[in-house]
């Protein structure tokens, strides 16, 4: 794939990541695959960084303050460590932290997964508390703090001022009598202990927090006035004094061996524990040390953060499946043997298609070997040869579609790995595109889950996108019937429904499913067209020469919309009432900035940089994340730092506030 694609593909993929995890506490992949992801973006970002994103999510940490919870800006920075992943990178940092220090010693401590915590005292009391959030403002969570039991509402020593950084947990037992309340009551149930622990600390009733018994191990001290320490353990044995729980089990090491030795020894036991941990934190112990040692311009350089893989386990293939998606594109998917993986019970993993299961000679009947972590369908990373029982055959993807009977075809152009369903009614084609049409990415009609799509499909209510809003002429029918729930429910559903038809056009193209047009690609056509009309009317050429798209894309599109079926079914949309006039287009005041590439950085006296990015795309600009020779102009502020600089050597004009609003009358 070209880099640039990756890059935007990579972009993509862990602002969605990251906003599970984050922002809903509902990852989707490991913190492993997540952190590879990651990594490989950084190593693209460094090739090309004329290509990088402006809001990057490798130059910023966490989630962002949800609205609800007040926000705090936080006294020391939060921010991450390097994350390692093999025993030459431990090593390669012990060496280079013993080159400039000679006489260092290490501490190595469990990495607790959970939810990153601030806690506040002044003269010995608890007086706020305050979540990560993006790493320089969090939110106040102090009330919920002052319902987890392992949080001291008090210390002994009376500082004038004490801040502690840990991390919230839920234990095994907890964990699980928690599942059981809720499912006894019918409501959510978690999958893994780190989902809970973030689920709970972020609610809005405290008496919920006390009900499900949170915990905290306390990792760090922040500020002490007052007081001065040495070293990283001594403040911790403290911090153990004064009543809070310490990271468990720390060690201490001075070679690289002893390091390694015991992050081992905490990798040996992990499933053991009754708290999760996804890595083990190795930090460099003496404090004055720690100071010379100083930050690069993200992470400290006296600590890293050693992420364990993902756990593998065994299981047997007992059946495979092939599902149909909104496309046509036929999946298979094994249904394995019952095994618990990660906190997680697996059943099914996928199989993405014929070729992937001939290069891994999987066999209904097989023992494979499988790895899971978060909420994802595992992926098999191999079959156990030695242990395939007699008689056991290969698999092959059926030649008729198993829901509607059409023959299958592999896809036109592309790689050609995938089949597609070739029947112009197929039911789960129906069923998938309409799910994809009201979800969250596209129309985003709330409380219309997948579950309420098939029943409407079924009982003959819904076959296209426009029956949609036919709905609402139904209502005594559906209260009746009970498909999508009771009165309040349909009422719910039918306003949800009313009020799409209100959205911008990028959500309508999102919810068509054009091949290749994703999110970002919807906002583009949204922002150079007025309307639905131009968009199907654009030729092939035009689109090509959009920002960020190529002649794939293009192609993708005029194909689209060249199909009769697809035209009619948005003249359809337009009928029922959708919005087919585009919003961010109308918002477009000339073209003055058009071809221009400006680069935002540092503090600007009264813009924000979102509200500084929408002026320069408000008249034709294209608002970039890093400086390069393509750079129009810098718009620097306050702290510009190495934007700034690299600017300057490079010749290219720099803007400040007043300059650049001048250029906007």
């Amino acid at each position: 794939m070209d880099p640039k694609q990756r890059m935007e593909e990579l972009y993509k993929l862990l602002a969605y990541h990251n906003e599970r995890y984050y922002n809903q506490d509902e990852p989707e992949i490991s913190d492993y695959e997540y952190d590879q992801l990651s990594l490989e973006l950084r190593r693209l970002e460094a090739e090309h960084p004329e290509w990088m994103h402006k809001d990057s999510l490798t130059q910023r940490v966490g989630g962002t303050a949800r609205r609800d919870l007040k926000k705090v800006q936080h006294d020391v920075p939060v921010i991450s460590l390097q994350d390692v992943f093999s025993k030459e990178d431990v090593y390669a940092f012990v060496e280079r932290v013993k080159k400039e220090m000679p006489s260092a010693r290490f501490i190595v401590e469990k990495k607790i997964d959970g939810l990153t915590l601030v806690l506040r005292y002044r003269n010995g009391r608890l007086e706020d508390a305050i979540t990560r959030g993006d790493g320089a403002i969090g939110e106040s969570v102090y009330e919920n703090a002052l319902a987890i039991r392992t949080i001291p509402k008090e210390v002994p020593e009376k500082l004038p001022y004490l801040e502690v950084r840990g991390e919230v947990y839920m234990s095994t037992e907890s964990f699980e009598a928690m599942n059981a309340r809720e499912a006894e009551r019918g409501g959510k149930t978690y999958q893994n202990r780190r989902n809970s622990a973030a689920g709970t600390l972020r609610q809005l009733d405290p008496a919920v927090v006390a009900e499900r018994q949170l915990d905290i191990f306390v990792f760090n001290l922040e500020i002490a006035e007052g007081k001065t320490f040495t070293g990283h353990k001594e403040s911790l044995l403290w911090l153990q004094s004064q009543g809070f729980s310490i990271s468990p089990q720390l060690s201490e090491a001075e070679t690289a061996d002893e390091v390694w030795a015991a992050i081992e020894d905490i990798g040996n036991t992990r499933w053991e524990l009754n708290y999760g941990i996804d890595g083990a934190v190795v930090k460099v112990d003496d404090l004055a040390q720690r100071q010379a040692l100083g930050f690069t311009s993200k992470v400290p350089r006296w600590a890293v953060a050693y992420k364990y893989p993902p756990e593998r386990k065994e299981t047997v293939v007992e059946d495979i499946l092939v599902q149909v998606g909104r496309t046509g594109r036929m999946t298979p998917l094994a249904l394995l043997k019952p095994v618990r993986v990660a906190e997680t019970t697996v059943s099914r993993a996928t199989l993405n298609n014929q070729d992937y299961i001939d290069e891994k000679d999987v066999r209904i009947g097989d023992t494979i070997i499988i790895q899971k972590a978060g909420d994802i369908i595992p992926e098999v990373l191999e079959v156990v040869k030695e242990k395939r029982p007699e008689g056991t055959v290969p698999y092959k993807m059926p030649a008729f579609c198993p829901v509607c009977g059409a023959p299958v075809a592999r896809e036109e152009g592309g790689d050609g790995v995938h089949l597609y369903c070739t029947g112009v009614a197929c039911p789960a084609k129906d069923s998938r595109k309409l799910e994809y049409f009201v979800s969250k990415d596209a129309m985003n009609v709330d409380g219309f889950g997948p579950a309420a799509v098939t029943a409407l499909i079924s009982e003959g209510y819904i076959r296209d996108y426009a029956d949609i809003y036919t709905l609402k002429d139904h209502r005594d029918r559906l209260i009746e019937e009970g498909i999508v729930g009771k009165e309040k429910s349909v009422d719910n559903l039918l306003k949800a429904i009313e009020g799409s038809k209100d959205n911008d056009i990028d959500r309508l193209i999102t919810g068509l499913g054009i091949r290749g047009v994703g999110k970002q690609g919807a906002k583009t056509l949204a922002a150079n067209f007025p309307d639905m009309q131009a968009v199907m009317d654009a030729s092939a050429e035009t689109l090509a020469a959009l920002p960020d798209f190529g002649g794939i894309t293009a192609a993708d599109i005029t194909a689209f919309f060249a199909d009769p079926k697809n035209r009619a079914a948005v003249e359809k949309l337009a009928a029922a009432g959708v919005n087919m006039t585009s919003k961010a287009a109308s918002k477009r005041k000339d073209d003055r900035f058009a071809g221009m590439t400006f680069v935002l950085t540092g503090t600007l006296p009264t813009l924000k940089r979102d509200e500084a990015q929408a002026i320069v795309e408000s008249f034709g600009g294209k608002a970039a994340g890093s400086v390069s020779k393509k750079t129009t102009y810098v718009l620097a502020g306050e702290a510009a730092g190495s934007k700034l600089t690299k600017a300057q050597e490079l010749g290219i004009p720099i803007l400040d506030e007043d300059a650049f609003l001048e250029m906007t009358k």
